[in-house]
């Protein structure tokens, strides 16, 4: 792929392309779901940008760093599903496959090895890096709630839907363990006493 104009002016007018041309009006929700990906993988880029520092001194961030960016490449692929309409598919595009979503949920059970049972609910937080990664957790549902209501309009690939569900709770789990080996606290929601 070779880009050499970032603008086309093609746009201008509310409409943009989906893969394989068809003109779409730009709020549509296979649009607004597409997009949400796309902000989704900007805090996930966030949270491995303030991840950095700790990179050379901490073997966790540098093992988040690879995780968060193998999460990276496969939300452009689920991009790049969402913005293909049925019957446009290509033998080429990549697949969310079973396998990913059964490496998402190793990835859970290895990490919840050395995190303590909750007890309470925990406030978003325990450092930068976790509290980016609480963020994408709530965008990431968000996006699962836009992917669920376009399916009942327009097919969407359950493995899409499936990892999208999954990966909501890896950005939890991971959001804790780096907490964890960064030794960051975690707050816990204080109940309002009557």
């Amino acid at each position: 792929m070779r880009i050499t104009k970032v603008y086309t002016r093609s746009g201008d007018k509310g409409t943009t392309r989906l893969v394989g041309g068809a003109k779409i009006a730009k709020d549509h929700l296979r649009i607004e779901c597409y997009g949400t990906v796309d902000e989704l993988n900007s805090i996930v880029g966030l949270a491995r940008a303030f991840n950095q520092d700790q990179m050379k001194t901490l073997a966790q961030a540098a093992e988040l760093d690879e995780w968060l960016h193998t999460i990276q490449d496969r939300l452009f692929d689920i991009g790049s599903i969402l913005a293909t309409p049925p019957g446009q598919e290509s033998e080429a595009m990549k697949k969310i496959l079973c396998d990913e979503i059964d490496t998402l949920e190793k990835r859970m059970d290895d990490c919840q090895e050395v995190l303590k049972p909750l007890e309470e609910f925990i406030l978003p937080g325990g450092g930068k890096v976790g509290a980016f990664l609480h963020q994408a957790r709530t965008v990431c549902r968000r996006c699962e709630r836009l992917c669920v209501r376009l399916s009942k309009e327009d097919a969407v690939p359950e493995e899409v839907l499936r990892y999208i569900n999954r990966l909501s709770d890896v950005f939890f789990v991971l959001s804790r363990w780096i907490a964890l080996a960064q030794k960051e606290d975690e707050t816990l929601w204080r109940r309002h006493k009557a």
